[in-house]
């Protein structure tokens, strides 16, 4: 079963070794434990449903609270400490699109607050009810879930907008397809949710992000259905995907997604390779992406991750033999990662990895083989699940994520790191802060900063806490020319931070749009427009 206040399944875990505990004890002080509310004591927190009944909808405080929030770190706070505040009225699980139209519709009769939610793994605050006298009505799309038609020609595939993640892949590689899309949250997150936030997956270099797959699909809206048909290309005015592509659950609810997919690769492989620091690692990076092979993934951890990631590796005696042979070859302390992907045909992806790997060679870059790569493969969906673990131990664990162009990605990254350490510092507290290049482009990168601090105990000192974080790392970001969201989207937590990147007109823009389809504003309200 799913956890209710946590990540992933009650059945999964993924502990933090007695080095690994050693470890966050050193960087920022030792952790205490915090006592967790009960499921039951939260429930009876949730009044009454203030909604009409409505043959879809379900009002148990159960079924209310497990579509209550998100997997943010407020989200967090709000379920752990059992302050759960505003929560959906009721939850509808709709099995068609007529149920979303008849869902629609009842909500615009009733004057119903509408918020989409697919598999709940939103850490930008996309499923916070809002307050005040208004019903909230939550509508889980996750029995849409069916491949309703392959087209193998033109290789298109249509699914249930509430398909998850394995789910999709499964039906898929049964025909010898696959989508290619595989964000961290893939077990739990939902193509719907995918379009909605403008994803990107760990393999985007090969299969691109989510927007360059969704081709086509229907949105049932306040104002009736929108329908958007297939084309290879179009010059026919404005394209009506884009305006759905990252709408979060403002414009309406997509009911039915076409996406591009391709054949299974016939080849797939991982390998790392080390540099000696980061000025040396990004020129390769850089160079490497550029020269456009055909690869599937590149991710570089900066020397505070990497040393990270082999703190937490556990197997102490192979990574101390790692570590003298890396020494030996000039990769010492300040040494960086590069995870490298290739996939599809074996000749093709085997020649573009021997060209990444002779234009690493003259920076410095260490190639040690598969090992690291396919480990890193194998658990890249349970790596998540030590944000469970770092919490019984007394420690918070929390994302921020942007891009920029290549002169700004070592600034970007320096400054985010250091708002973070002065945000805690603040309030007494060291933060463990470190960053990886997710997604790479000729242009420039993604920056994914990773925050580790210790929990207070308390959920006005942990909010506190984590609000200094947030607005100091976010006005790092919008300070040095960078995106609020690269892939997370932008929800409740960055709509403070969106006009810097759109300016007065594009945000009056997107205002309009979303009044038009939407008059009465029941879809999503508060969400990526504050």
């Amino acid at each position: 079963m799913k956890r209710w206040n946590g990540w992933g399944d009650e059945s999964v875990e993924f502990a933090l070794n007695g080095d690994a505990l050693a470890f966050l004890a050193q960087r920022v002080g030792a952790g205490t434990p915090v006592a967790d509310a009960g499921f039951a004591q939260a429930c009876a927190q949730l009044g009454v449903s203030r909604l009409p009944p409505h043959r879809l909808i379900e009002v148990s405080p159960e079924v209310r609270l497990r579509n209550a929030l998100g997997q943010s770190l407020p989200d967090w706070l709000r379920l752990r400490y059992g302050v759960i505040g505003t929560a959906p009225d009721g939850v509808a699980y709709p099995e068609s699109a007529q149920d979303v139209r008849d869902l629609l519709d009842y909500a615009q009769q009733y004057r119903v607050a509408v918020i989409p939610q697919g598999g709940g793994t939103s850490v930008a605050g996309h499923l916070t009810a809002p307050g005040g006298s208004q019903p909230v009505l939550a509508v889980n799309m996750t029995r849409m879930r069916q491949l309703q038609y392959l087209d193998t020609e033109s290789q298109l595939a249509t699914f249930g907008a509430g398909v998850l993640g394995p789910d999709l892949e499964a039906q898929l590689r049964a025909r010898g397809y696959t989508l290619g899309h595989f964000p961290q949250s893939f077990e739990y997150s939902t193509l719907g949710g995918w379009v909605a936030t403008r994803s990107s997956g760990q393999q985007s270099l090969r299969y691109g992000r989510i927007e360059q797959m969704f081709r086509g699909g229907s949105v049932e809206t306040p104002s009736g259905t929108l329908h958007l048909p297939t084309f290879p290309a179009s010059a026919a005015g404005t394209d009506l995907r884009e305006l759905v592509l990252g709408s979060e659950g403002r414009l309406g609810i997509l009911t039915e997604a076409t996406v591009r997919v391709t054949p299974m690769p016939e080849y797939e492989a991982f390998h790392a390779v080390f540099f000696p620091n980061w000025a040396a690692a990004e020129t390769a990076v850089r160079q490497i992406v550029q020269a456009g092979l055909s690869l599937s993934m590149l991710r570089l951890s900066n020397s505070l991750e990497t040393v990270t990631m082999l703190a937490l590796a556990g197997h102490r005696k192979l990574i101390g033999l790692l570590e003298r042979y890396l020494s030996l070859r000039g990769c010492g302390d300040g040494k960086c990662m590069l995870m490298v992907g290739v996939s599809g045909r074996r000749a093709l992806a085997r020649a573009a990895l021997r060209e990444a790997l002779v234009l690493a060679q003259p920076h410095g870059g260490v190639h040690v083989g598969r090992f690291m790569g396919e480990k890193w493969k194998q658990n890249r969906f349970r790596n998540v699940y030590l944000r469970n673990a770092a919490w019984s131990h007394g420690y918070a664990i929390d994302t921020v994520e942007t891009a920029v162009d290549w002169p700004r990605v070592e600034i970007m990254m320096r400054s985010v790191e250091a708002a973070a350490a002065a945000a805690l510092k603040s309030h007494g507290e060291q933060v463990h802060a470190y960053t990886h290049l997710s997604h790479l482009y000729a242009q420039g990168a993604s920056v994914y900063s990773t925050f580790v601090y210790r929990l207070a105990g308390d959920y006005e000192t942990d909010l506190a806490r984590w609000k200094s974080l947030k607005k100091a790392v976010s006005m790092s970001i919008v300070g040095n020319g960078g995106t609020i969201s690269h892939q997370h989207g932008v929800g409740l937590d960055h709509a403070p931070y969106l006009a810097a990147e759109k300016g007065r007109l594009g945000m009056s823009v997107m205002r309009s749009l979303f009044e038009h389809v939407d008059p009465q504003q029941i879809m999503n309200p508060g969400k990526l427009l504050s």
